[in-house]
């Protein structure tokens, strides 16, 4: 006897969830609707599943994206027909350009509802056109066992194309016809999870000899920007900057500022020094070693951009080419830790003395003058961040203004800490959703952002309700980053580029149920923030920010140390 459509449909979607399950994929986020109503049964219907249900489909798609970057395995997100997945195309943007894996399950109209003015159809077929890693429209929803196995072959597929050769999203469209509800539900054999080992590039053995006798000697620099390294990395790198003496310049969010490896070379105020024009244009190194996005530091670009007389290395396993200066003269397609350790092995002779010594005494001049100074408040929130937060925290920056202070002000330590931030794209977006997803990975986090990012993404904190999370914002009144910028001595720059919100955040917090404090000095923070770290539940202190003042502080900041 067959089986009727809206048991088909969930058996489809069964199976669907099921091969997503057995191939890596632990939590699915959904939206409510009535189309996807198949893919919400299996989700919340599969014992090794987590399901989260999220109102807002661009909160649901930045919240999965949090998971992601907790778990670094992929995640799913399901929801209706028509407007509702565009909702997510921020989301699936910063997951392209981040390399975090999603797997995008849109409920569709069938065949004979499209293109006639059906209500809640659009053309969902490759909507996310060149973000994703994969997609399929999987057809019309069938109970053959032939039928079965495409779709379980599809999850499969979805599932390794999201996680390698570079991670990212990959979207699956379901058309589903009505009746979507069964009259019960089905008995369905769910599988064992299956296993996947993926490789580790290593460099060509040729390839490393050569660039070993190119450093050999010779003043160089290791830059490392944000990616998601493997695990022996930070050591790796340690070990080769030890062997050839010269510095690491490390973007806040390499993973290479805290932890147990060694640091001796790892340098962290490089923005400030950099602006030297006299030691910059006195310390040109013959090769730099890239690894990852280009960093922050807007001077630590333009430093590089100058350097177009040296060899520039750049290492990349995954197909990109993370180059926006276009100064690449070798492309090592290689295991970041393997390229290093085979670097090392080389034995390579170290830098000219005065070469690494140079740059150590530049980042203990930076660091003396910001104790003999004052600071602006960014700087004393991000250190009394950094020394309070528990070992194995994750510290979320936001954009613009945030990153750029954790950048200039983190420094670095012994204790294990993860920072991260949604840089593939560098959006305001999404940022307490993403948060709060990591938050719900089990992990401790606290956000740092601007107000802006706090009230392009309010909704959000409807997500925090039963997490121990702390939001910290810095409240400069607006979009601060343009008053560093050309935009700043315009005649409407407040109405266009600093555009204030305005917005209340005490009563947002008591909306959503957070525990609000507001701050306008580091001493007052700190109190709040071990406050909110020993409270079970949600906190957002807000710090109050003069923001001319504090462009005249980091002005100041720089000149003191570059000596302009």
């Amino acid at each position: 006897m067959s089986l009727d459509t809206a048991a088909v449909n969930l058996r489809w979607a069964l199976t669907l969830i099921d091969g997503l399950v057995a191939a890596g994929v632990g939590h699915a986020v959904i939206s409510p609707g009535s189309r996807s109503t198949p893919l919400a049964l299996a989700c919340d219907g599969h014992p090794a599943l987590r399901t989260w249900v999220v109102l807002d489909e661009r909160s649901a798609a930045f919240f999965a994206l949090g998971l992601a970057m907790a778990e670094k395995r992929p995640v799913a997100v399901a929801g209706t027909s028509g407007s509702a997945p565009a909702n997510w195309f921020p989301a699936v943007i910063e997951a392209n350009h981040g390399a975090h894996p999603l797997i995008l399950l849109s409920a569709d109209r069938p065949p004979e509802l499209r293109e006639c003015g059906a209500n809640q159809t659009v053309d969902q077929v490759r909507l996310f056109g060149g973000h994703v890693r994969l997609f399929f429209d999987l057809g019309i929803a069938e109970d053959s066992p032939a039928a079965l196995r495409h779709v379980a072959l599809r999850a499969a597929q979805a599932a390794d194309r999201s996680r390698w050769p570079l991670a990212g999203p990959v979207h699956l469209n379901v058309p589903l016809r009505e009746p979507l509800v069964p009259r019960a539900m089905i008995d369905f054999p769910f599988s064992a999870p299956a296993t996947v080992v993926y490789p580790v590039m290593a460099p060509r053995p040729e390839e490393i000899v050569r660039l070993a006798a190119e450093f050999s000697g010779r003043p160089g620099l290791i830059v490392c920007g944000s990616a998601d390294y493997p695990d022996g990395f930070p050591a790796a790198v340690a070990q080769l900057a030890h062997t050839l003496e010269c510095p690491v310049l490390a973007d806040p969010l390499s993973g290479l500022r805290f932890g147990g490896h060694s640091r001796g070379c790892v340098l962290s105020r490089y923005d400030a020094f950099l602006r030297n024009e006299n030691f910059a244009a006195g310390h040109r190194p013959a090769w730099v070693l890239r690894f990852g996005a280009l960093p922050v530091s807007r001077a630590l670009q333009q430093y590089l951009a100058a350097q177009g007389e040296a060899r520039h290395i750049l290492v990349d396993a995954h197909g990109r080419w993370p180059d926006p200066l276009h100064l690449t003269t070798d492309l090592l397609r290689a295991d970041a830790a393997a390229a290093c350790g085979a670097l090392a092995e080389e034995k390579p002779l170290p830098a000219p003395a005065a070469w690494l010594a140079d740059f150590l005494e530049q980042e203990r001049f930076a660091a003396e003058r910001l104790a003999e100074m004052e600071p602006p408040v960014e700087s004393g929130v991000v250190r009394a961040l950094v020394e309070h937060l528990p070992a194995g925290a994750v510290l979320f920056s936001g954009n613009s203004m945030p990153i750029r202070d954790l950048d200039g002000f983190s420094g670095s330590g012994e204790k294990s800490l993860r920072i991260v931030a949604n840089r593939g794209a560098s959006g305001i977006d999404g940022n307490v959703s993403t948060l709060l997803g990591m938050a719900a990975a089990g992990k401790t986090v606290v956000g740092l952002l601007g107000d802006l990012a706090l009230s392009h993404d309010l909704g959000g904190l409807a997500l925090a309700r039963g997490l121990d999370v702390t939001l910290v914002v810095l409240n400069n009144g607006g979009g601060g980053i343009f008053g560093y910028l050309p935009q700043a001595g315009l005649k409407n720059f407040e109405r266009l580029w600093l555009t204030p919100a305005g917005l209340d955040f005490e009563q947002a917090a008591s909306l959503y149920g957070l525990n609000f404090r507001r701050v306008d000095t580091v001493c007052a923070f700190e109190n709040a923030f071990t406050q909110a770290l020993a409270h079970a539940g949600p906190d957002l202190i807000e710090v109050s920010v003069p923001r001319e003042a504090s462009v005249d502080l980091h002005r100041a900041y720089w000149a003191a140390v570059s000596g302009s």
